[in-house]
């Protein structure tokens, strides 16, 4: 291996990031200034070519459709039914507006698939709420920012897409295998949040009569079915993750449309506002694919995992290095270029253990997640902290309690394997 190109690579890239520039271009600049040191003309075309061909995609196509969706969704009503339908269950019980919180980002992350758009839509609803009802607002907003991305691990998840891409597993059975670990975390963070609200003497939501209760479901129950429709036509075989996508973006169009709080006239600023961010993400899909063209024409992933396998052939201390290693990275690395990045080097590792591939992708999201509620990179928590009106220097001690209920979670889903494997079993996958 030349050393130059590749720690010329990393010197650019840190550089550019402590810079403020956007994680995309710190990864092409960087990429682009190593491929100059390393390949020829011919050479780099050829890289570029396979670039734009691996991102000409089927499969990546369900992301601009369920990015739609979510988009559709944060405007159509449907956040607003989702936190009523939560309280109804669990607020009555100790930290209950918390509880809250979480329940409703887990269900509308997993209808959004996404975690910015759970934690803003969400947070705008409860952080004002919670701090009414005597809450911190720190804390308010960190309960927020970390169940906000439990939306990536239940699926519908962008990101599980794009590992499905990476490491060539169906989209179904990954899907299938985040439910158990997503729930995970959310009952976790739940745990901890009871705990808190007890020390703290935080009041719980009024309690509600069977009726309402009902009444709130049958309210909410269109905006959940979006679920059964998008999971089990993809298990049952009725049609493709990317046709699934589509199927979101109509059904959602339609209950928008059902509940009134979507006008046609909004609908260029929807379309707008999902086409502006699947140009971010198609960016980082690129310029991610890119750098680990470059990373594997200069044997990195080899070497790592020579260096890995050399240190201990053991799976259970593989594993805890792949995790520290993705904690660290996910600090300062967006979860899409992270992936891409990373699944390439790490694969081969897990594949000589005998790690099953869609438990590592489980692993590996979740881990990254944690990265996405922590500076300077974490865009969940910047959305969290501006939706609750809070700095960060206010969020993070409140949020190291639920930090280690993720963490938790995480070594359970590492080191149970049928966390994840169970339910895509019981569906045939």
């Amino acid at each position: 291996m030349q050393a130059p190109p590749l720690l010329i690579l990393v010197i650019v890239f840190a550089i550019l990031l402590a810079l403020g520039v956007p994680i995309a271009f710190c990864i092409a600049l960087s990429t682009v200034v190593a491929m100059c040191l390393i390949m020829d003309f011919q050479d780099a075309t050829t890289t570029m070519a396979q670039v734009i061909a691996n991102t000409d995609s089927f499969v990546l196509l369900a992301i601009p459709f369920f990015i739609l969706a979510g988009q559709i969704m944060n405007r159509g009503g449907i956040a607003r039914r989702i936190i009523d339908f939560a309280k109804a269950i669990v607020g009555p019980f100790p930290g209950g507006l918390a509880f809250v919180n979480i329940v409703s980002a887990m269900l509308f992350g997993a209808l959004s698939g996404s975690a910015v758009a759970a934690a803003s839509a969400i947070g705008g609803v409860m952080s004002p709420h919670m701090e009414e009802e005597g809450y911190d607002p720190g804390y308010s907003a960190a309960v927020n920012i970390t169940s906000s991305t439990t939306g990536l691990i239940i699926p519908p998840s962008n990101i599980l897409i794009v590992y499905a891409l990476v490491a060539e597993e169906s989209v179904g059975r990954l899907f299938v295998a985040g439910y158990v670990p997503g729930a995970l975390v959310g009952l976790s963070l739940m745990a901890v949040a009871g705990l808190i609200a007890k020390a703290r003497g935080y009041p719980t939501a009024e309690r509600v009569s069977i009726g309402v209760a009902i009444r709130r479901f049958l309210a909410a129950a269109p905006s959940l079915g979006l679920i059964v429709v998008v999971i089990g036509g993809i298990v049952g075989g009725v049609f493709t993750a990317t046709e699934a996508a589509a199927v979101a973006v109509l059904y959602a169009l339609i209950l928008a449309f059902i509940y009134r709080e979507l006008r046609i006239s909004q609908l260029p600023r929807v379309l707008l506002d999902s086409a502006t961010t699947t140009a971010v993400v198609m960016l980082l899909v690129a310029t991610s694919m890119c750098m680990s063209r470059l990373l594997a024409l200069e044997r990195i992933p080899v070497q790592i995992s020579d260096a890995l396998l050399g240190l201990s052939d053991n799976p259970i201390i593989v594993l805890i290095l792949i995790n520290l290693v993705l904690l660290i990275v996910g600090t300062f690395m967006d979860i899409t270029p992270a992936v891409l990045i990373f699944a390439p080097i790490f694969l081969p590792i897990t594949d000589s253990l005998g790690i099953d591939r869609t438990h590592f992708g489980i692993v590996m999201v979740l881990n990254l997640c944690i990265g996405l509620c922590t500076p300077p990179v974490g865009s969940v928590l910047f959305v969290g902290c501006g939706v609750g009106k809070v700095s960060i220097a206010k969020v993070v001690k409140p949020m190291l309690p639920l930090y280690a209920a993720m963490i938790v979670a995480l070594l359970l889903v590492t080191y149970v394997p049928a966390l994840s494997l169970w339910l895509p079993h019981v569906c045939g996958y």
